[in-house]
């Protein structure tokens, strides 16, 4: 799949927790080349900020998921919620390249002084919300914390279907979500890929197969697009599913696992398509509304860097293997 000069260097003109990215998925740059990048993004930027914003107590913010008091301000009553918090601020350094060692002494700062909102429990034994945990997996594993008790919990909390519901622990739900069963099998490959513990991927396995029998798109009930979140892409998209995002997982997890795309990604992967623009972009959808340290991409309606990074390596992962030209 083509793209072409001026779009790339419009991608390449970014933060180097961006750039980085761009040159290894998109323009193939030697290793040496975005690895340099990646190297800068503690020290400058996007991860340089996100390092200051630390409170001394090892958190961001106050709190665990939540700010420190916002459950008795005004912002709880506003749409949306803040992403400025402890497990918020720290996927986003993950995600970002951030090594562990720049952030030395966090996890046990973590361990003696956050707990959950959710019944005051300790930070890194995880809470009852499966999206919650699958960002504290891997955020644990990536400082090095012993995260081997929270990886168990995702196998015995699995719904009969083979995925999650964050509803599931209140009773509220015995089906599976799209949403939770992406977040949970995120969680599980990043700490597969960090600690090298191959005996969870029967469990990803199962809540894969929930996502791939429904193409990532449809209702097992009636056949219909499960929801317009499905089609609508959108970054970041925190715990939001997309087919996108999807198929973003299942690239990486083939990568992880040295198997080739399923078939039935088919239809997502022909949305994907659908929605690139002539110059190789794909568009904002929207912004999840909430409280954030800055804005990591453009306005809803405008071309996103961070779209068109995920959406080029899907297209280009797809074609690869399926002989389609890829210039």
């Amino acid at each position: 799949m083509s793209i072409d000069e001026r779009t790339l260097t419009w991608m390449l003109d970014t933060d180097p927790a961006l750039r980085w990215q761009v040159e290894k998925d998109v323009a193939h740059a030697p290793p040496e080349v975005w690895r340099a990048t990646r190297d800068r993004v503690p020290h400058e930027g996007w991860g340089a900020l996100l390092l200051s914003k630390q409170d001394a107590d090892g958190q961001w913010a106050g709190g665990a998921y939540f700010p420190a008091g916002y459950f008795d301000s005004e912002e709880a009553q506003q749409p949306g919620q803040p992403w400025n918090a402890t497990t918020w601020t720290l996927k986003d350094l993950r995600e970002f390249g951030v090594p562990a060692h720049a952030l030395g002494g966090t996890a046990d700062k973590l361990a003696q002084n956050s707990r959950w909102e959710y019944d005051d429990l300790p930070y890194w034994g995880g809470e009852v919300d499966v999206c919650i945990n699958s960002f504290t997996l891997a955020n644990g594993a990536w400082l090095g914390v012993d995260m081997s008790a929270l990886a168990e919990w995702f196998r015995e909390h699995r719904l009969a279907d083979g995925g999650w519901n964050c509803e599931a622990e209140e009773g509220d739900s015995v089906r599976s979500s799209f949403h939770s069963t992406l977040n949970a099998l995120r969680g599980l490959l990043a700490y597969q890929r960090i600690t090298g513990d191959r005996s969870l991927t029967e469990v990803r396995r199962s809540g894969e197969e929930y996502l791939l029998s429904r193409k990532l798109l449809y209702r097992a009930s009636t056949g219909e697009v499960v929801a317009p979140f499905a089609t609508h892409f959108l970054y970041p998209n925190r715990h939001v599913y997309s087919a996108l995002a999807a198929l973003d997982y299942f690239r990486d997890a083939a990568d992880f696992d040295g198997t080739p795309p399923d078939e039935r990604l088919a239809e997502a992967v022909e949305l994907v398509r659908s929605q690139r623009q002539p110059d190789g972009t794909w568009i904002q959808s929207r912004r999840l509304p909430g409280r954030v340290w800055f804005h990591m991409d453009v306005p809803e309606g405008e071309p996103s860097p961070w779209l068109t990074l995920i959406g080029t390596r899907v297209l280009e992962w797809w074609d690869t293997t399926h002989d389609v030209a890829v210039a």
